[in-house]
């Protein structure tokens, strides 16, 4: 199965070289707006390519506010503060993600807690945060806090794995129900739909990456998708140095950031945004020829959910056990194609394995068995 796998794989990108995992593509204006920027000499974080493609981003996903920055864990990190998320507070999100969430939580000075993913969606499972929730919380008039440690849960960061998004209409009840903050991590999942609606829009923020592997590029760089115009404006003062708008006084009211996207970047996103929806058709087709191919097979491919319409960022295969896993990874690459396995869950990471969690059987069997495999854009010829 694997040498027809490894045919198929090169006979769909056409090339006997190396096959990479994600890799971006430039065929549109983003080398003319790049350069519009640096000509116009405006190359840090103030440009009109950082307002045009923060626009953009709102019109695409329909979000009441879009605020650029550096990447997407300064998203998170400026999602966490403007939502009031304080040190020694508690964060809950799911152990099966990429570690710049709970990076970005620990650096709030907060903790996370993890609770288990769905595997109908590899993401956070509202079953099993509910579960957790009415075994270890309480909810008081002002929020909820920790039985056991009296500490307050602040926020819920679910993750759209490979672009898959989670549950959320279940999520958003069990949200306002404990009285949490709903954070999107949505750093995955641009171009991804749940019953209509972007991910990233359900929450108070959703954070958008868009570094060098993700759907659409900027080389470096975020956004935070507010659910008001107030929370925009909160987001943008406090990635701006928390500087106080003056004609030329220095005064900064808080302790702020300095996370906002360079007009250089921003350049790269405008033309990149234009060539989104043509990237998604392509990965889509992609993932259509992979789910035919793999019917029947020994590796069950992972399709989009139920209800969802998904961007399909990385293609998944699981795999029987954790051995035909590491088989799979490492014939494949011997031969020239990228594959990987998940990222190792947070809670068996040095500086989390202390955190406090729910069951996580689900996590545990998704890292034992899931292989990304090449999902660059590509014309694969049909639906």
């Amino acid at each position: 199965m694997i040498n027809s796998l490894v045919k198929f794989i090169r006979d769909t990108y056409k090339t006997n070289e190396f096959i990479a995992l994600h890799e971006p593509s430039f065929n549109g204006n983003e080398l003319s707006y790049v350069t519009d920027a640096i000509k116009s000499t405006y190359v840090s974080s103030v440009g009109k390519f950082v307002d045009e493609f923060e626009k953009g981003i709102e019109r695409y996903t329909a979000s009441p506010g879009a605020v650029s920055t550096v990447n997407g864990t300064a998203a998170l990190h400026a999602s966490m503060y403007v939502a009031g998320v304080k040190a020694g507070e508690v964060v809950i999100t799911q152990a099966l993600t990429f570690v710049a969430t709970c990076n970005a939580i620990h650096h709030m000075g907060a903790q996370p807690v993890f609770v288990d993913v769905s595997k109908r969606t590899m993401g956070l499972c509202p079953k099993a945060l509910e579960l957790f929730l009415e075994e270890n919380a309480v909810l008081a008039v002002d929020g909820s806090y920790l039985k056991s440690s009296k500490k307050r849960i602040r926020a819920v960061i679910p993750m759209h794995t490979y672009g898959h998004p989670v549950e959320l209409d279940e999520i958003v009840v069990i949200c306002k129900k404990w009285k949490l903050s709903l954070i999107e991590d949505a750093a995955e999942s641009l171009g991804s739909f749940y019953k209509g609606r972007h991910t990233g829009t359900f929450g108070d923020f959703g954070a958008i990456s868009f570094n060098g592997n993700k759907v659409i590029t900027t080389g470096g760089g975020g956004m935070v998708l507010c659910a008001s115009q107030e929370r925009k404006q909160s987001v943008k003062h406090v990635t701006t140095t928390a500087k106080v708008a003056h004609p030329y006084e220095f005064f900064h009211d808080v302790a702020g950031f300095n996370y906002r996207m360079p007009n250089l970047n921003a350049a790269l996103g405008v033309g990149q945004l234009e060539v989104l929806n043509s990237h998604l058709l392509k990965k889509r087709q992609l993932a259509m020829h992979y789910k035919a191919f793999f019917k029947g097979s020994e590796y069950a491919f992972f399709d989009e959910p139920v209800d969802t319409k998904s961007n399909f960022w990385l293609n998944s295969l699981v795999c029987s056990n954790f051995d035909a896993r590491n088989d799979l990874i490492e014939k494949a690459n011997a031969t020239g194609i990228m594959m990987r396995p998940i990222w190792t869950p947070m809670h068996k990471l040095p500086v989390f394995n202390d955190a406090l969690r729910g069951d996580l059987s689900n996590t545990e069997w998704f890292e034992a068995r899931v292989v990304n495999i090449p999902s660059s854009p590509v014309e694969v010829g049909h639906a």
